[in-house]
């Protein structure tokens, strides 16, 4: 790809809208929620606790209930999910997360749709998942002409 003084400026006002948004109401509580929960000790252990009841889970998970520990192993690891549930600066920082990633979604739905709206925007939320115009998914042969041969 050759830069251009349009592919640089287009590059720019990305900058300057991520500017935007660091700026913003949200991003603030973003990173005042993100310096509590990382200095935050107690929520600290309580996340780590959980990732290796988590870790354990998913190792005993491949041989399922026929594992000697996988109830016990399954029930620890749904104990800590709920302690860490229970945390308020976790749950804090997960809300203003979220809210955030919600607004990234819209704001790249929205450019993605501006130039092209078959152009598949990884949200990762279902919310923001189009599927073709005429009401089909893709594959259904829909006006989008995606169907799979």
């Amino acid at each position: 790809m050759f830069a251009t003084s349009e592919t640089v400026q287009i590059i720019d006002d990305a900058e300057n809208l991520a500017h935007m948004i660091i700026c913003s109401e949200l991003g603030e509580q973003y990173r005042y929620f993100y310096h509590i929960l990382k200095n935050d000790r107690e929520a600290q252990q309580v996340i780590s606790e959980f990732v290796k009841a988590k870790d354990q889970f998913e190792d005993v998970q491949r041989f399922g209930k026929y594992h000697p520990d996988y109830a016990k192993i399954r029930k620890e690891m749904r104990d800590r999910k709920l302690v860490l549930d229970m945390n308020e600066n976790i749950t804090n920082f997960k809300k203003v997360e979220r809210a955030l990633q919600k607004l990234l979604d819209e704001v790249s739905v929205i450019i993605a749709h501006e130039v092209s709206t078959f152009i598949k925007v990884p949200t990762g939320n279902p919310f923001f998942e189009q599927s073709c115009s005429s009401g089909g998914g893709c594959a259904t042969g829909g006006s989008c002409g995606c169907k799979t041969r």
